[in-house]
């Protein structure tokens, strides 16, 4: 894409524009990192783009930014350009086309305002990014109180860049940023999502949780989190202290590759705790239903923030079925084996290992687990049962609720190994019979 990008500026030389590459791909060129995209910044009004690029998309072209075909890429080109108020703390009311460095001094933060010519092989900063590069440094353009006001999302992608890259942020950026962290809920569920996911994927997320609960914007974004601090948990499974404690400590125990269900549902699996605190008669801490609870309130929290169904549904399953684990070696074949087979399983088995990683360390039954998958994986978790409802309906059975609860009690006996050939199977049928039944 790189090669796409400098075509494009080769071209708009040509014809007398200005043209250099900008943004996050220079950022990461400089850092070593392989950018994702390319964009370019130009001295060209969108029409002059649109002239030299025929059938360049201009559906951001009230901003200044023209997205080109080319060599079967896209690549964003927008005008240099200066932004006019911001009303909404989203999008300027207007923008004027100006010059590079006016166009880098209205970015968010310097190590984004950087430019670089890819033919004569130069850095242009206007605004002390390569400094702050160096000293791995997020900082504001100018003033950052109004940097954030312009844009409130740029709350969140403070703790972004600054967990995806390692960097410190700048005192000044950091105080306008716990100033104004509330700002947040004026921005789309959607967009809060998006920046959220970012920082809760990435290997660092960590320390993005810190950010966020350090920064006030937890509080806003996600407060239910917040209510885990200072809820007591019974010492001798849980030594490590807290909910709060607990729930953090399993996230720096996650692997790096951490799917997106798997990370919410350790934030979310003991959301519901607080709400179920209670002291038995023999002073002990229970939390009955929280499991259960705590699915409910784990979709609510994820559809508030507008999280699609294929990203609920696994977090929800792993939430609700967490506490099965302590049970597992007094489960059936066919328990286990129903268990085991659900999409979810992997994601589950990997919950309750932070879980233990995040308490009392007590790994046996997530490696009774582990031998069970061993011990299953000569065949599939579920077989094709040797029973169907007309086998049943053949031998007077009527269709309905018994039915059904026969056929799997047949797949049961199946599962766990008493019944391995259809044979086998019409032979036990004859000792369920309906009038038997």
């Amino acid at each position: 894409m790189l090669t796409t990008a400098t075509a494009i500026i080769q071209r708009l030389r040509q014809s007398g524009h200005e043209a250099l590459l900008a943004g996050g791909c220079v950022r990461d060129e400089l850092l070593g990192r392989p950018p994702k995209d390319y964009d370019v910044a130009t001295s060209a009004t969108p029409d002059e783009v649109v002239c030299l690029f025929p059938g360049a998309l201009t559906v951001g072209a009230h901003f200044g930014v023209v997205v080109v075909r080319l060599h079967g890429h896209q690549v964003e080109v927008a005008t240099f350009r200066t932004d006019g108020s911001y009303q909404d703390g989203r999008r300027p009311e207007s923008v004027t086309f100006s010059s590079a460095e006016e166009d880098a001094k209205r970015r968010d933060f310097t190590i984004n305002g950087l430019f670089r010519d890819p033919i004569a092989g130069r850095v242009i900063d206007h605004v002390g990014g390569i400094r702050d590069l160096e000293k791995r440094l997020l900082r504001a353009i100018g003033d950052p109180v109004q940097r954030f006001q312009e844009d409130r999302l740029r709350l969140l992608r403070a703790v972004r860049f600054a967990t995806v890259l390692g960097f410190d942020i700048e005192p000044d950026t950091w105080r306008a940023l716990v100033a104004h962290a509330p700002a947040i809920l004026s921005v789309s569920a959607e967009r809060i999502r998006d920046e959220l996911v970012r920082i809760l994927v990435h290997p660092a997320r960590l320390r993005g949780f810190d950010l966020l609960v350090e920064s006030g914007l937890m509080a806003q974004v996600l407060p239910e989190i917040l209510n885990l601090k200072g809820v007591e948990q019974p010492p001798q499974w849980h030594p490590e202290g807290d909910v709060f404690i607990h729930t953090r400590l399993m996230l720096s125990q996650l692997p790096e590759d951490a799917t997106l269900p798997l990370v919410l549902s350790v934030l979310l699996h003991d959301i519901a705790k607080p709400a179920t605190f209670a002291v038995d008669e023999t002073g002990r801490i229970r939390f009955n239903g929280h499991d259960k609870l705590g699915a409910q309130m784990a979709e609510d929290i994820l559809r508030r923030l507008r999280f699609p169904n294929d990203v609920i549904e696994p977090t929800c399953t792993a939430v609700e079925h967490h506490m099965v684990f302590k049970d597992v070696k007094k489960m059936r074949n066919s328990t286990l084996r129903r268990m085991m087979a659900r999409p979810t399983w992997p994601d589950e088995l990997a919950l309750h290992r932070v879980d233990c990683l995040g308490s009392n360390g007590n790994l046996e039954n997530y490696h009774f687990m582990l031998s069970k998958a061993d011990e299953f994986a000569q065949t599939p978790l579920i077989p094709q049962p040797l029973l169907t409802g007309r086998d049943l309906i053949e031998k007077g059975w009527s269709p309905g609720k018994e039915l059904g609860l026969l056929l799997k009690k047949a797949q049961d006996a199946q599962l766990e190994g008493l019944l391995s050939t259809r044979e086998d199977a019409l032979a036990w049928l004859t000792t369920q019979s309906p009038a038997s039944h």
